[in-house]
């Protein structure tokens, strides 16, 4: 007994104390899942023993309700991810406790107003966002007589380009990913018309202004024309695009990469926009996608090295290596920097950096949270109506609107509702 004794109390005054362990849920995979590996790898040498990341795919999950202390997604994804609507902790309070040095100005102003809450605070890290563009199938449009560098600035220009296409032998022209960020929020920002407004101290949503039913409208008549084809809510039309059926797609610019793996002669262009609207910002396009979030009710160490983690994918040479192998936006001007040297067009870089660098001052933007959950639910439940029945825009808007802003409308407390009052002694009743 004296024996095992002396060997518990020699190791514990020289085998190292037992790693702190967090897990990342993320749903990667192909190049960006290699990468974020590879750094999760040097990140966890770095430690020496001291604390681990383990990596943890959120599509071979047999229990999605054991939580992660991180996960990399679009919080429209969490009951995909989790099962559930995790609590997330905000990341600038994350990182003053662990005492890292985090300044929401070290991000570019359109990439923090992403991830941010009406006060400018941090609320994820913007690892994995996009502006939405329109991929072309150079081999496609090339087929149809179509010059691929020039498909279309405006959505009446892009309407004759599929026309074309069809009228050539496509079976589909356009297809489209992450229908309501492209075709309502966006469509709402190039517009300079507010999705979201705070009407006293509610948030109100107004998705059915008169470009949103104008838009909605043109492409119902694209869909009966063959020109459009929806493909659903999420990223389903990805999958459409980089096999070659579709011709066309408006989606997230990361998708550069992986259609460029996929063999396919792809191009990038700017999202279409209306020319024919009062002041439109065409370039008023709104970056998004999936953020690094913290998830609540986590150790204190075990949310210390999370934020190590944060500070580790800040550094310059780490974000370069991850945006090179990825196509996501660039977080910060020194990311910019490191890439110059990496091959990226410096035309591309350039024209990132300008629209990154736009002051958020002013933004409308729907935040996370729930009246962008909503928004993005409801609208996609409405727009299916509009894809199989005669429904006009209009009716799908102002419902989805109508759902949007009764569920997330302040409950009344019943203490606030007060009874009748009761007559008087002696009073009639009227």
């Amino acid at each position: 007994m004296k024996r095992i004794l002396w060997i518990l109390l020699a190791c514990g005054a020289a085998c190292p104390a037992f790693a702190q362990e967090i897990s990342l849920r993320h749903d990667l995979d192909g190049k960006a899942l290699d990468t974020l590996a590879t750094q999760v790898l040097r990140f966890n040498d770095e430690l020496k023993g001291k604390g681990k990341v383990v990596l943890q795919d959120a599509r071979g999950l047999e229990n999605k309700h054991a939580l992660p202390h991180l996960a990399l997604l679009d919080p429209d994804d969490s009951m995909e991810f989790f099962g559930t609507r995790p609590r997330f902790r905000a990341l600038h309070e994350v990182m003053r406790e662990a005492g890292q040095k985090f300044d929401a100005a070290q991000f570019y102003p359109q990439v923090a107003d992403a991830v941010d809450d009406a006060s400018g605070r941090i609320q994820a890290l913007p690892l994995a966002l996009s502006l939405p563009v329109l991929f072309v199938n150079r081999v496609a449009l090339r087929k149809a007589g179509v010059d691929p560098e020039r498909p279309g600035k405006t959505w009446w220009e892009l309407q004759k380009t599929a026309g074309e296409i069809y009228d050539k032998g496509g079976k589909c022209p356009l297809t489209t990913a992450r229908f309501a960020w492209v075709h309502s929020e966006n469509v709402s920002s190039q517009a300079g018309e507010a999705v979201v407004a705070k009407l006293g101290k509610v948030d109100k949503v107004l998705a059915n202004g008169m470009v949103n039913v104008k838009h909605l409208a043109l492409l119902a008549s694209w869909q009966k024309s063959r020109y459009f084809h929806y493909s659903g809510p999420a990223r389903e039309g990805n999958r459409r695009f980089l096999s070659g059926e579709c011709a066309m797609l408006t989606g997230e610019s990361s998708l550069y990469a992986e259609a460029r793996r996929a063999g396919i002669d792809v191009g990038m262009a700017a999202l279409p926009h209306y020319d024919d609207v009062y002041a439109a910002k065409p370039a008023d396009v709104l970056a998004d996608g999936a953020g690094l979030w913290v998830l609540a009710g986590h150790k204190k160490d075990e949310d210390k090295l999370a934020a190590r983690f944060m500070t580790f994918l800040l550094r310059p040479e780490v974000q370069k290596e991850w945006v090179h192998a990825t196509s996501y936006l660039p977080m910060t001007p020194g990311a910019v920097s490191a890439l110059r040297d990496s091959g990226i067009p410096h035309n591309l870089l350039d024209a990132a950096q300008k629209r990154l660098s736009v002051s958020k001052k002013g933004s409308t933007r729907a935040r996370h949270g729930p009246v962008r959950d909503r928004l993005h639910e409801f609208l996609g439940e409405e727009v299916a109506f509009v894809w199989t029945t005669d429904r006009p825009a209009k009716e799908a808007l102002d419902n989805t609107v109508r759902r949007v802003n009764e569920a997330i409308a302040p409950a009344v407390p019943k203490a606030a509702i007060a009874p009748p009052a009761k007559p008087a002694a002696g009073s009639r009743k009227p």
